[in-house]
């Protein structure tokens, strides 16, 4: 209930200051279990991804959204439950696991499961390398897969950036679903895992225009965040 009090408060508004568009809604079934697969640009994308559908979004969020204490702890808290998301610990290991069935009690329940196989968001608006996870979810669950493509949501907001700009019009499109049933029974190879993933990305790039590459967006950060810091002691030494 709370999903739709807070969809019926912010929806109008978003639409009335941003304009948002969306192109090939229908491509997502009204009833059923099934896989939104999307690229990862903004904070924003909470708030456009899931806007012009009739259905209920569910994504998978890291705890830490859900533990904080004071009143930006509890906003905090508030706000990821009212856009539909479910906390998981992402430190890897047994945890990853514990995930991927919160994912899949998600699809067994015949929702809508919204996740993003970056599992961060993108440092500089390129797409980089996909997780598996989605593909361990699409096979095991057996349910279609839509990309889900967000666009000009890093101009509007990019990372760092606590307001989002005025007079960029965010935007998101679905795209047709992807059908991985040639690999079912085959969910504990990893080159059919990766594979599957590969054309997840590749239909996401196709889709958001984005320029690709093939490392994982985590590793890109530290690397952002390494040469950045190199850079200022060299200023700092000259």
């Amino acid at each position: 209930m709370f999903y739709w009090v807070v969809k019926a408060i912010l929806g109008p508004f978003l639409h009335l200051v941003f304009r948002p568009w969306a192109e090939g809604t229908d491509n997502v079934p009204r009833e059923g279990p099934v896989i939104l697969a999307g690229n990862h640009l903004s904070f924003a994308d909470h708030f456009f991804g899931a806007l012009f559908l009739p259905r209920k979004v569910i994504s998978l969020g890291k705890a830490e959204y859900f533990t904080g204490t004071g009143i930006k702890g509890l906003l905090s808290r508030m706000f990821f439950s009212g856009v539909g998301t479910v906390p998981i610990d992402r430190s890897g290991g047994k945890a990853s696991e514990a995930a991927l069935r919160t994912g899949l009690r998600v699809l067994r329940n015949g929702h809508v499961l919204g996740i993003y196989p970056e599992g961060t968001r993108s440092p500089d608006g390129r797409l980089y390398k996909g997780k598996t996870g989605v593909a361990r979810l699409a096979l095991e669950s057996r349910v279609p897969v839509i990309p889900w493509a967000m666009v000009n949501t890093f101009e509007m907001m990019p990372p760092g950036r606590p307001l989002p700009k005025l007079g960029i019009r965010p935007g998101v499109r679905f795209g047709k679903p992807l059908d991985f049933s040639r690999y079912y029974g085959m969910e504990d190879d990893r080159l059919v895992l990766r594979a599957v993933t590969d054309e997840i990305m590749y239909a996401l790039m196709e889709l958001a225009g984005q320029e690709y590459v093939d490392k994982y967006a985590a590793s890109a950060k530290i690397e952002m965040v390494r040469a950045a810091r190199e850079a200022k002691a060299g200023e700092q030494e000259g």
